[in-house]
């Protein structure tokens, strides 16, 4: 940091006042002879004068310092032999008033000298910190090759900029935060960083500023972290110098520059995520297969931390709903009620196999839908009961069809649907023969499958949607987006198929199990 003191002494100059105020930073040098300059400076400079236009008396020269003092400048240098002999006496009692720095520059003295020697100890302040700032981005960015963690970047940060820093998430929670003068490992923002972070959180929902937020002491500064151009932050870094000081300059480079190694550590954490939810996604399809043996079962879950006793939850989300971020979201929610699980989505469906042991499905279920609904917004939920990895497809069918069972209870049924509210899906559940409900299936819905050339599957989907609709037509037509006389059509079409009569409740009833026993069977 290039000081007043340091400046003046390299050029053979001592200050005439202002020595007892301590070590005073010079931003830059600026000559001027306006009698009010401070419009065209920002604070920090260090201003050259010869006060050609200081004659007007004590009252100007005392209002001249006065100004200066108020707009945060650095010192003042005042040059004798020209417009006057020495330092005026009014301007030098109103500078030890105030405790400003004021020196004298000798006529034999050029102001250029001191112009030249700031600029060159600045330019090389800078040069030093932006080969600092360069080798620290050169270690954290080692860091993320090396696949350290979040954490261990923070660690490293908050150690060079020797305040707290941290990662917080486009929600506002915490990602990683450390102090380096606390106590290892992961910590909590400390408080005085709180309002500025929930502004740049409520920043977030907007245009983020692309300098950030710099709360007004310079103590806290949040920067967004943007993955992909246009997008909203997807996390913001922050941090908080040591003591109450602010911010230094190099200290704000590094931290825009860590930006980017921060954006490079989240998308590696997002391939890694993405990574294990297809694998998640892999095995949970491979196992409701029915073909792996039970002792594959339990070795396939056991990476996921799910031991001998599990049960499936399912969830219900809108449509709109990406089906990555609901499974990220139901992660998240896992994981702070510190419950280990496998979570897929599967048929529509976002689903978690849960490890049981000492929980209630149906509780954790509750809770874990309000979470998601605070969320993703409408969400139902339903659970299986405790089961042993072997029985995991009966698990996922059985929370499926429950799910399904209380689908249209017009917000009568259940927060939770669970086996007790199955109804006829326990004579499905409890065949257990794949072969069998196949069978059955293809004795009521056959003569449908190869109909007119392909057209079996929309016959096979107008008359499970006019089913779950018990038979209304206008309901069923909107769900299936074609006109109710395309749907009279589908469904005398079926009548003539396969021999049946929907006006009789008995063939409804074959339609609607058998509908069900084909998806059990797949």
């Amino acid at each position: 940091m290039l000081t007043l003191e340091r400046l003046i002494a390299g050029v053979g100059l001592t200050l005439a006042t202002g020595a007892d105020a301590g070590p005073t930073r010079v931003r830059s040098v600026h000559s001027t002879e306006l009698p009010d300059p401070t419009p065209w400076l920002s604070g920090g400079e260090l201003l050259l004068t010869t006060g050609a236009q200081l004659d007007a008396g004590p009252g100007a020269e005392r209002a001249y310092v006065e100004r200066l003092v108020a707009h945060g400048i650095a010192g003042l240098g005042f040059g004798t032999g020209f417009a006057h002999p020495r330092l005026p006496d009014a301007l030098l009692a109103a500078a030890r008033a105030a405790g400003f720095p004021v020196f004298e520059v000798p006529y034999e003295v050029p102001f250029i000298a001191i112009t030249e020697r700031a600029f060159a100890e600045l330019a090389g302040e800078q040069l030093d910190a932006l080969r600092r700032s360069m080798a620290i981005q050169s270690r954290l960015e080692r860091l993320v090759l090396d696949a350290q963690g979040l954490d261990q970047v923070v660690r490293v940060l908050a150690g060079e900029i020797g305040g707290s820093a941290g990662v917080l998430g486009a929600r506002g929670e915490t990602l990683a935060w450390h102090d380096a003068a606390g106590p290892p490992g992961p910590l909590a923002p400390p408080d005085r960083a709180r309002a500025a972070l929930r502004e740049a959180i409520a920043a977030s929902t907007e245009e983020p500023p692309p300098d950030g937020l710099l709360d007004p002491d310079g103590s806290t500064l949040a920067l967004p972290v943007v993955v992909r151009p246009g997008a909203r932050p997807q996390a913001w870094l922050a941090a908080v110098a040591p003591g109450e000081g602010p911010l230094g300059e190099l200290e704000r480079l590094v931290l825009r520059q860590t930006v980017t190694v921060v954006a490079l550590e989240l998308m590696r954490l997002r391939l890694v995520r993405d990574t294990e939810r297809r694998l998640a996604g892999d095995v949970f399809a491979e196992a409701l297969t029915g073909r792996l043996h039970a002792e594959e079962v339990e070795a396939r879950l056991r990476p996921f931390g799910i031991g001998g006793e599990l049960a499936v939850l399912a969830f219900a989300v809108s449509l709109r709903t990406d089906p990555a971020a609901a499974e990220a979201a139901l992660e998240r929610t896992l994981e702070g009620l510190d419950v280990p699980a496998l979570v897929a989505t599967r048929g529509g469906l976002l689903c978690a196999v849960v490890d049981a042991a000492g929980r209630d499905p149906i509780d954790l279920a509750r809770s874990l839908r309000r979470e998601l609904a605070a969320e993703l917004g409408d969400v139902r939920a339903a659970a299986s009961r405790v089961g042993a990895p072997q029985a995991l497809r009966r698990s996922f069918h059985e929370a499926r069809c429950a799910l399904e069972a209380v689908r249209h209870a017009n917000g009568d049924g259940p927060e939770v649907a669970s086996h007790r509210d199955l109804g006829a899906f326990h004579l499905l559940l409890s065949l257990q023969d794949d072969e069998a409900l196949r069978s059955y299936s293809e004795s009521v819905l056959g003569p449908l499958s190869g109909a007119d050339a392909g057209y079996g599957g929309e016959l096979l989907r107008s008359l499970d949607v006019f089913l779950e609709h018990n038979g209304h037509w206008e309901r069923a037509a909107a769900e299936l987006y074609c006109h109710r006389h395309t749907l009279r059509y589908r469904l005398r079409r079926v009548e003539g198929l396969t021999g049946r009569d929907l006006s009789s409740t008995r063939d409804r009833i074959e339609f609607w199990l058998a509908l069900r026993g084909r998806e059990l069977a797949r």
